[in-house]
Parts: C-alpha cells; structure tokens; sequence
C-alpha cells in the first residue's frame, strides 16, 4: 500500500508541474507519518508476541489515542472492564469448530477479536477438512472426523479445562466431546449447530430442508461416491451457487469469496451416525445456544425446536446473522462469546 501511494504521488508531480511546492510537503509529511505509524505497529506486534504470543488489547487504539483518551472513553472502560473480568478467568483455552465443507479459515475474524481480550483460542481442522490433508471419502464415521478434536483433549493437562465452540454439524462434535471427555470441557457452546438429541443424526436436523435422509442419500445431486458409482455414497458438497443462497446470504463479498476457493466436501459417514449421549456425560454438560435469526440453511425455526427439545443452559440470538456469523456478524458473535465465558 505504502508502494502504492509513492507510485502515485510521483506521477502526478510529474503530470502536473504546477502543483505548489507546500503540496509537496505536506504529501511528505503525510506519507512519513505513515511510514513511521507502520513501523511502530510492526514493533509494538513483535513486542507483544515475544512476550505473550497474543494481543492484551486493541493495537489500533494504543497507537491513535493517549491514556488521558482511554479513561475518557466509555467503549475503553468497558474494555477494561472486559479484560479484567477475563483476567481473573481460570479457564481461558477456546476450541473453535468449524461446520460442514469449512475449516479452521473460517475463524479468522473471531480468533483475532479472541485474542485482544487475552483469551487462548485454538481453530482446528476436522479431518478431512481445511488443510488436513485426509480423503473425505475414507471418513466414516463421527470418532474418525472428530480425531484432531480428540487429540486436543487427550493432550491436556489433567486439571485444565476448556470452552468448545461448534458450528453447524460441528455441534455433532462438540457432543461427541461432550459425552466421552466431560471432565475436560468448562463450557459447551452450540452457534447455529446441530444440538442433537440421543439417539438423533446431524442430518436429521436439516431434514426439513433436504428431506428425509433415505430420500438424500438415494435421489440428492450432491453426493459424492468415491468409491464408485455402483457402491454407496462417502460424500456431499453443495453447488457453489446454492451455498450463496443458504450459507452466506449476508455475509461480505470478500468473506464469500474466500470460502467459495476454500470449502471441501464434507464425508457423508459422520453426518449419518446416531449420537449416543447419556444423561451422566453428555447431560451434565453446561451448554449454550447461538441462534441466527436471518439463517437460511438452518432455519431460525429449526434452531427454536432444537433449543425446546434439548434444552440449554442459555440462548443467544443474533439478529441479521446467515448462517456464518464470524462472516455476517463478527463482533456481534464475538460480545456474546464474552457474555457466554464470564458467566460464572
């Protein structure tokens, strides 16, 4: 960008020899202070992350504001007050999931809203999935999908604890973790998700959009058979165009853009296994809903039937959300995520 504006002003002084000399300063002037805010962010990055690895705070407002501004600021104070109360959290660590065709890219605005507020996110790759470099076609079954999520806990320390957050058949994972490691997880929060019920499928949540899974798996034009045609199918992936309509109805061109290059397809195995969930595990479990009222793959009906017949601790709504809202609704996702881990 700095490249850029140099190019340019070069140019113009060229075309244009009239320009007053006090022009010229005063462009001078104004590209040196950019020059040297750049500098100062890129020293203040390096400083924080060899001291922590992650952002206390807003890098922006440090740089453009005096600490006399801060205390004056309502939005600063509340901030404050944010990164106090999160401070004296003992379980900071966020595991972020990502739903059907995503991947841990997707989380890229959440993690970094996480960050400044001195929480510990973490954006996996289900297998198969973002950069994993796993066929989808060879995952069969819910355990096979969610094993970078089993790892993760696995590897925790024996007293630590962490706040899983799953999105859309994500939410199948967050169950599963739910269920087999209960000690290890503080907060469970479902965003749009496939909140099964015992004995339920992920896919039987989108029943109502998609039909009965018999009918999909025998008529749907978006399954994938790697295997052969003539074996059953291992896959789906929507038609780019149809994912517009349904996932990103509101979210910013640039945000779909980079999904559109970026979304695999999903292994068919996971999406059309029966949860086993059992009061004692899965039951005692704190869950928490997001619901996305303008959602058109998951209907803000379909989510309302999910959170009455598998009630949670607490529902969220997020007005003007599709059903990406680290897309459509980044800082409105992100205030709730704050509400959801200072609960008590």
């Amino acid at each position: 960008m700095g490249n850029c504006l140099i190019y340019r002003t070069k140019k113009d002084i060229k075309d244009n020899g009239s320009r007053s000399k006090r022009m010229g300063r005063s462009q001078r002037k104004m590209l040196a202070e950019e020059e040297y805010l750049h500098k100062q962010a890129l020293s203040m990055a390096l400083r924080q992350h060899q001291l922590s690895q992650r952002f206390d705070g807003s890098m922006s407002r440090r740089i453009g504001s005096t600490s006399s501004r801060r205390h004056t600021d309502p939005l600063a104070n509340n901030e404050k007050k944010v990164l106090e109360s999160i401070e004296k959290i003992k379980f900071k660590k966020i595991v972020l999931l990502h739903g059907e065709g995503f991947g841990a890219w997707c989380w890229y605005k959440t993690i970094a809203h996480l960050e400044e507020v001195g929480l510990q996110p973490t954006a996996l790759d289900l297998t198969g999935s973002g950069i994993d470099l796993t066929d989808t076609n060879t995952v069969t079954t819910l355990a096979e999908y969610s094993q970078p999520l089993i790892k993760y806990l696995e590897n925790l320390a024996e007293d630590e604890k962490v706040i899983l957050v799953g999105h859309s058949c994500g939410g199948a994972c967050l169950s599963y973790a739910l269920e087999h490691f209960p000690e290890k997880i503080s907060k469970a929060i479902y965003l749009c998700a496939t909140m099964v019920s015992n004995g339920q499928r992920p896919f039987d949540v989108f029943a109502k959009e998609l039909g009965s899974a018999e009918r999909f798996m025998q008529e749907s034009q978006f399954l994938i058979h790697g295997n052969g045609k003539d074996k059953p199918p291992t896959g789906f992936m929507f038609e780019k165009q149809l994912m517009k309509g349904l996932y990103f109805n509101q979210s910013p061109t640039k945000d779909v853009a980079l999904a559109m290059v970026s979304v695999r397809s999903t292994p068919l195995g996971p999406v059309m296994e029966k949860l086993s969930l059992t009061p004692e595990k899965y039951g005692a479990g704190r869950r928490f809903y997001i619901q996305t009222l303008d959602d058109r793959a998951l209907s803000p009906d379909v989510q309302e039937k999910l959170v009455r017949d598998n009630p949670p601790e607490a529902v969220f709504k997020i007005k003007g959300s599709d059903h990406c809202p680290f897309f459509s609704k980044p800082l409105s996702l992100h205030k709730i995520l704050i509400d959801i881990v200072q609960i008590p």
